[in-house]
């Protein structure tokens, strides 16, 4: 009889854990976005052009400090089915700072050049996994924790990306610390991350958004 309740606790918990694991199934076939109201499109003006998005071909716009860039595919149909897709560049040396997804997991496929991605564990390890991916290769991030990516090589890097959510939440460590209004006390900031006063307001002054 023991067994019999560990084995059927171990389940319910299994279960329990993929259902919070993704976000909430549809009640429905399919609740194709609509611009024009907050619900969906009528099924009977629904048509396959809704389930399409043609541009992941073109690349992303790289200007700016950090040399990378995303394009997500804006498809209607994918709402509600708890799927983001987005195009990752890289030019050579470009990055995207260390930052979490606070609902959702990331698998990252690089098609061309070179990718170097990490993440690390949570309290009390920290444990930093690190891994360089190439054309082809594949790499999961776990749901919540604080990963970055960084092109590597000589050549401008290509990679898709895809979270198990239609709202995945981005929070970049960085600016979210020192870029926070109201600023967060600058005092607390200098002890917390062991920088004198001076440096936390340099960084606090610069425009993060």
């Amino acid at each position: 009889m023991t067994e019999v309740v560990v084995l059927f606790s171990t389940l319910a918990l299994n279960l329990l854990c993929l259902a919070l694991a993704f976000d909430p199934s549809p009640l429905q076939d399919f609740c194709v976005f609509d611009a024009k109201s907050p619900g969906c499109k009528s099924p009977g003006t629904v048509t396959a052009d809704d389930f399409f998005y043609s541009g992941l071909h073109l690349p992303a716009n790289t200007s700016n400090p950090y040399r990378a860039g995303l394009k997500a595919a804006r498809i209607p149909g994918l709402n509600g089915q708890g799927l983001t897709l987005a195009r990752l560049d890289f030019l050579p040396d470009g990055l995207i700072p260390p930052h979490y997804h606070p609902r959702a997991s990331e698998i990252l496929t690089v098609l061309e050049g070179s990718l170097e991605v990490g993440f690390v564990t949570s309290y009390p390890n920290y444990k930093h996994y690190p891994k360089v991916l190439n054309k082809g290769d594949v790499f999961v991030v776990p749901v919540g924790l604080v990963h970055y990516q960084r092109g590597v090589g000589r050549v401008n890097t290509v990679v898709l990306s895809a979270v198990n959510s239609q709202n995945a939440g981005i929070v970049e460590v960085a600016a979210g610390i020192f870029g926070a209004k109201p600023v967060i006390d600058s005092n607390y900031l200098a002890k917390a991350f062991r920088l004198d006063k001076g440096t936390v307001e340099q960084l606090q002054s610069k425009p993060w958004s």
